[in-house]
């Protein structure tokens, strides 16, 4: 019988997973470690003072009697998150995970009959990957019912993990994704550029597939998102170029080349860089007549995911998560974000600040380090001046859109194929192709 406090962590021996396993030993949870590889799970388990299990995902529903929930920490997700749901499904066991894979998301929300008949949650994306940003839409939403179109952008310090990496670079061929109308649609990826600011003056940075283009409907029944990173020139660059390597990418030799590189030569960031980073997310809704805009301040995305997964999983046992799909912002509300230490959240009318709310204060003076004078929180130029930051050469890709400064990365407006649908049975990644005329369509991979 499974303890009703008891839960496993799978990949404890990863980068992020480690991490997680050693802030639920530091608070003393009842907590099980468990992985793939037997000595390295061991090594961990040994060091922590906590029991373990080896087992392959494949196995899983033979190791989870015991336990009322599994934190799945790792990734790819693409490859464990479908064979653990099916285990959890199948024991009665809620399942959650740190997945900012955008498929995976797609994939679980289908098996949300399936889990309120079985009586448990499935609970993708409780990391930074979706926490913070699945909580702005939501705000959002509060604060403007009526929007129908959502825009996210993110801009990030300090470096990432061998496992983020290989991710990235596995899903780079099956380029971008948006959601028009609800529906998921193929484009390429960082195809269209936007200047943000987010509190500091404005930052360039380009669309990409981030899992809220799945997720930020669920939540707030919002019909057209997209997400948003901001990036340095040649990184934007590099990203737009996946368009025209999207096969070459794809294929085993690289790919195996590619993770090598990877094992060999990158490490996640240390304790002092993650204690130097913070995260800034800015938020965007609006409808035929208004807009508001909200911006996020946390810690580092590493730090802010072993925070909001371990309290996402404390809440699930604790019951307060409802039964079958679900997104973190829905099942706990958009003030989820705020009980994280050392976040802030602040809303904008008119570019003027006229609300800042903060989580548990993070020093011994009760006060953030990002608080500002109010006077100079726009960073001197507010989100409409974006034209003139970008150039006098910004081409708006869809002209549809009334949301300023706008254009497309590298190709010339007629270039940029129009996002295409992708249908509900398909995975939201889509192969890229040239036509004969040298254009670029999207093929559907089942």
């Amino acid at each position: 019988m499974a303890d009703d406090s008891q839960f496993l962590v799978y990949g404890a021996y990863g980068y992020t997973g480690r991490l997680v396993a050693e802030e639920a030993a530091d608070r003393e949870l009842d907590v099980v470690l468990a992985g793939r590889d037997a000595k390295r799970t061991r090594d961990v388990a040994d060091e922590l003072d906590l029991p373990y299990r080896t087992f392959d995902v494949s196995q899983a529903a033979t190791m989870l009697d015991d336990v009322s929930l599994v934190l799945n920490c790792a990734g790819p997700f693409d490859e464990t998150a479908d064979q653990m749901v099916d285990a959890c499904v199948e024991t009665g066991t809620h399942y959650l995970d740190i997945t900012g894979e955008l498929q995976v998301f797609e994939r679980i929300k289908r098996r949300s009959d399936d889990a309120e008949d079985a009586g448990v949650t499935l609970l993708p994306g409780v990391g930074f990957d979706v926490v913070p940003t699945d909580c702005l839409a939501a705000h959002l939403q509060s604060r403007l019912p009526e929007a129908t179109h959502l825009a996210l952008a993110l801009e990030a310090d300090g470096g990432v993990s061998p496992g983020t990496l290989k991710t990235v670079l596995g899903n780079a061929a099956d380029g971008g994704a948006v959601r028009r109308d609800g529906d998921l649609r193929w484009v390429p990826m960082a195809h269209k550029t936007r200047a943000v600011d987010f509190g500091d003056g404005l930052h360039r940075a380009v669309t990409f597939p981030w899992g809220d283009v799945s997720t930020a409907t669920f939540t707030t029944g919002i019909p057209n998102v997209e997400v948003y990173l901001s990036l340095p020139s040649n990184a934007r660059r590099a990203f737009a170029a996946t368009r025209y390597l999207g096969g070459l990418l794809d294929t085993k030799p690289v790919q195996s080349l590619l993770e090598y590189a990877v094992e060999r030569y990158v490490e996640g960031p240390d304790a002092e860089k993650r204690e130097s980073s913070e995260t800034r997310i800015w938020g965007e809704v609006r409808s035929s007549r208004d807009r508001v805009v909200s911006r996020l301040r946390t810690p580092d995305t590493y730090d802010v995911t072993v925070q909001t997964a371990l309290l996402c999983a404390e809440k699930t046992l604790a019951g307060e998560a409802p039964t079958g799909y679900q997104t973190p912002a829905a099942a706990f509300g958009p003030d989820l974000i705020l009980e994280v230490p050392g976040v802030e959240r602040v809303d904008l009318e008119d570019d003027e600040v006229v609300a800042r709310e903060t989580g548990p204060a993070t020093d011994a003076t009760g006060e953030s380090d990002t608080d500002r004078a109010e006077d100079g929180e726009t960073g001197g130029g507010a989100d409409a001046d974006a034209d003139a930051e970008l150039g006098a050469d910004a081409v708006t890709v869809d002209v549809d859109d009334d949301h300023p400064a706008e254009e497309s990365e590298g190709a010339a407006d007629d270039d940029t194929p129009s996002p295409r649908a992708l249908s509900d049975d398909a995975k939201p990644a889509v192969r890229r192709r040239e036509t004969e005329a040298g254009t670029v369509e999207g093929e559907a991979e089942e």
